[in-house]
């Protein structure tokens, strides 16, 4: 395996070599989508000795692109936030149509199916599907709903019920271009008479170490202390800029470290930002609500809170060093941890060439991204406790290309097949992509991925994995692509080493970026 990664690595550089370059104007495009928020009160089984659980609170966060006038498409998460599953996580695909009924008030209806599960709950492999049919009334800056929705774990799962939903839909919309326009610089001047010449938008993506070092009276699911004990997150954040100060964040880290395998967070806020020293040291800070939980962490019902504080200090052109500050916590202080921890920022003004913070650009660059949505396998993953046998997962990549061939990329994954519905990665890594061949229609890439993963009886130790794997993307059109890959995931720690297999759809796209 390690050849032939070589062997891809080595073509991928050569191809590279024989790039030309194209400078005409990008064409703008813009893309209309709309960010979900909800929840769903979910009925749950009784247990083993046959007495009722509380119903567990689902609340889920989506992006979707509209697709046409009225059809939708995009992608998910859910988690638990009441009841006794704290730790509860899933990822899935939307598919649905909303029409409109009168002036304001219009139907949606849909489905979104996925994979995930975790907090010793009745989630068989995973696999589940949630249909939907709302009604919902448009206001001017956003969309409320409500109205009924259905659950089923499918595979083996005994999660099957009936309930009411509520949430809320933003309007979110974003502009491209093609993806081939990647890397491509422009003079801030050739762009005056175009689309672009529009305010930018500040975006910064953030990936850090997190340290959660537990104190109050936290503890496992089995009643016994965890204070004193400290567990290591990896993961990322992502920051919108409302204005030159307020700005909006999602933010997931996984544990790699310090417990046993399977806790997980996903946190939505928002946060004030403070420059001095000519803007290159930043003072931030942030309030942050959401689920986490699992690897036997007791976060009861997992809904979370996390005040938090940060320093920045400029190293690079858009890229800074990052320490915070803070605590993540139960409302009822159950669960309570003070956290720390040290990361690197990428700041970008994207989608036009005028800044909001009267900075003068001089010029313009676009960059690659890519997408990916995909099922995977593990052959004989091996479990702690239950006999050995192949593991699939629903997959979510994004690739954020540092050159035209290099890219930064994070993965997320959940089990949805193999008596596993608990398993769930978080990792990050780098990747090297070929110029086009076969007609311009394919091209080879190779990447290293590490990170976080576990749960599900899955035998991955305290949580830490490698997955390097090789892989090609055939074109459909300009922004779609077919993508598959092969590769190998090995917990260090764990049992498990099993080799992979990855079939997916990526979505393809450059943004402007301008400095």
């Amino acid at each position: 395996m390690k050849k032939t990664l070589l062997l891809v690595l080595i073509l991928c550089h050569s191809l590279a070599l024989f790039a030309q370059e194209n400078n005409s104007i990008p064409r703008k495009q813009t893309q209309k989508g709309f960010l979900t928020i909800d929840y769903a009160s979910v009925k749950m089984p009784t247990d083993k000795f046959a007495d009722p659980e509380n119903n567990m609170g689902l609340a889920g966060v989506h992006y979707n692109l509209w697709l046409n006038k009225s059809i939708y498409g995009g992608l998910g998460f859910y988690g638990s936030i009441h009841g006794k599953r704290g730790g509860l996580f899933t990822l899935g695909a939307n598919l649905g149509i909303k029409k409109k009924l009168f002036e304001q008030l219009f139907l949606d209806t849909g489905f979104h199916i996925g994979g995930g599960g975790g907090a010793s709950a009745p989630d068989g492999g995973g696999a589940f599907i949630m249909p939907h049919a709302n009604l919902g009334y448009q206001f001017k800056t956003f969309t409320a709903f409500a109205g009924y929705s259905a659950i089923n774990f499918f595979d083996k799962g005994n999660i099957n019920s009936q309930q009411l939903n509520i949430g809320l839909q933003i309007p979110v919309s974003f502009d491209h271009t093609s993806f081939a326009s990647k890397e491509k610089t422009h003079a801030f001047n050739t762009l005056k008479t175009t689309d672009w010449n529009q305010t930018s938008n500040r975006i910064s993506l953030l990936f850090h170490l997190n340290n959660l070092s537990v104190i109050g009276n936290s503890q496992n699911i089995g009643g016994s202390t965890l204070v004193g004990n400290t567990i290591r997150l990896a993961g990322f954040e992502l920051n919108a800029h409302i204005n030159n100060n307020w700005f909006a964040f999602f933010r997931a880290d996984g544990a790699y470290h310090g417990i046993p395998a399977g806790y997980m967070d996903i946190l939505l806020g928002g946060g004030y930002h403070f420059s001095f020293n000519n803007n290159s040291t930043h003072i931030i800070s942030k309030f942050g609500v959401g689920a986490g939980g699992g690897g036997g962490v007791d976060t009861q019902g997992g809904f979370l809170i996390s005040p938090d504080i940060s320093l920045e200090q400029k190293i690079h052109k858009g890229l800074h060093i990052s320490i915070n500050k803070g605590y993540l916590l139960t409302p009822n202080s159950h669960f309570i941890a003070s956290t720390y921890g040290i990361g690197l920022k990428y700041y970008a003004h994207t989608n036009g060439i005028l800044s909001k913070e009267n900075t003068v650009f001089t010029k313009v660059k676009l960059k690659g991204i890519q997408i990916t949505i995909q099922q995977e396998m593990y052959f004989n993953a091996k479990r702690e406790s239950n006999p050995t046998e192949n593991l699939q997962q629903i997959s979510l990549q994004g690739n954020l290309f540092l050159n035209r061939y290099m890219y930064v990329a994070g993965q997320t994954s959940f089990a949805n097949f193999g008596n596993a519905g608990a398993y769930a990665e978080g990792i990050v890594g780098l990747g090297i992509n070929s110029n086009p061949i076969f007609h311009k229609k394919i091209t080879a890439f190779a990447q290293l991925l590490g990170g976080a993963a576990g749960g599900g009886d899955i035998s991955t130790g305290q949580g830490l994995i490698i997955k390097p794997s090789i892989g090609f993307n055939y074109e459909l059109n300009d922004k779609l692509s077919i993508r598959t890959s092969v590769g190998k995931a090995t917990a260090k720690g764990g049992k498990l080493n099993s080799t992979s297999v990855a079939f997916g759809l990526s979505y393809n796209i450059s943004f402007l970026t301008a400095n």
